[in-house]
């Protein structure tokens, strides 16, 4: 483990106040969290919640064929494993990590304990559910209205937002699975951003070079979902929209 890793890495954990806090912190397990690892499938039984500070899970939706397509991706801004404390401890997605890292796991019931004590806990993962519904229905509607460009940049940015390098791991044959397109489709998008000096890309390795020109090439789906994030996380972190009290711990700024 060259980084070390702590549990406000994880912007959910640091939004906690800081008595809420301490009562889940001794049950919060360090895992390693591998690429290509699989953390739960389409319709497992869910035993663990997980909040990744260093890694990227993306959430697949199979099909009965085996084919899958993204509908969302879960770093350090949010947690896996909502269909928990939602009430339907399955889900349809599958769980794959996206970019290798660390996270924290926390029981069932040590979460449902906390979530039924309906503080501050239980309002903040109904905000961060409400905040992945957006990116999910927005990633339904950029795969469908959008071009395999746009999309790329959509992808990129977002992972970018859960990243604290402009830097990738990713071949475009995983890239393509995530987005649910031919390879030669995201052979062609990346080969345009790469010409326009927005990335380089070489032998699995992405260097976004130019943020803000991806910024002007993306589609509207990316501010949707950035601005529902902000919207409803920052405020709790903020502490502008529930009456807390009580002082929280450090947290990061509203970057996602």
């Amino acid at each position: 483990m060259n980084t070390p890793q702590n549990p406000n890495q994880n912007h959910l954990l640091a939004a906690l106040p800081t008595v809420e806090f301490e009562r889940i912190e001794p049950k919060l397990k360090l895992v390693a969290m591998p690429l290509g690892d699989v953390l739960y499938e389409s319709g497992g039984q869910l035993q663990h919640v997980y909040f990744p500070t260093s890694s990227i899970v993306s959430l697949h939706y199979v099909m009965e064929d085996g084919a899958s397509s993204e509908i969302a991706g879960v770093g350090n801004e949010g947690i896996l494993g909502i269909s928990l404390f939602m009430g339907g401890n399955t889900t349809p997605s599958r769980a794959v990590i996206q970019t290798g890292g660390f996270g924290y796991r926390l029981d069932y019931l040590s979460m449902m304990e906390e979530f039924n004590r309906a503080g501050i806990m239980m309002h903040l993962m109904l905000r961060y559910t409400q905040a992945l519904i957006t990116q999910v229905s927005q990633t339904a509607v950029c795969n469908r209205h959008h071009t395999i460009e746009q999309q790329l940049c959509r992808w990129l940015l977002l992972t970018l937002d859960r990243l604290e390098s402009n830097e990738l791991t990713m071949t475009q044959e995983l890239i393509a699975s995530m987005i649910g397109v031919r390879r030669e489709g995201i052979t062609e998008a990346a080969g345009n951003l790469q010409r326009a000096g927005l990335i380089s890309y070489r032998r699995g390795h992405i260097t976004v070079l130019d943020r803000s020109g991806l910024e002007v090439q993306v589609c509207e789906c990316y501010q949707v979902v950035k601005a529902e994030f902000d919207r409803l996380l920052c405020d709790v972190r903020n502490r502008q929209m529930l009456p807390l009290q009580l002082t929280t711990h450090p947290a990061h700024s509203c970057k996602y």
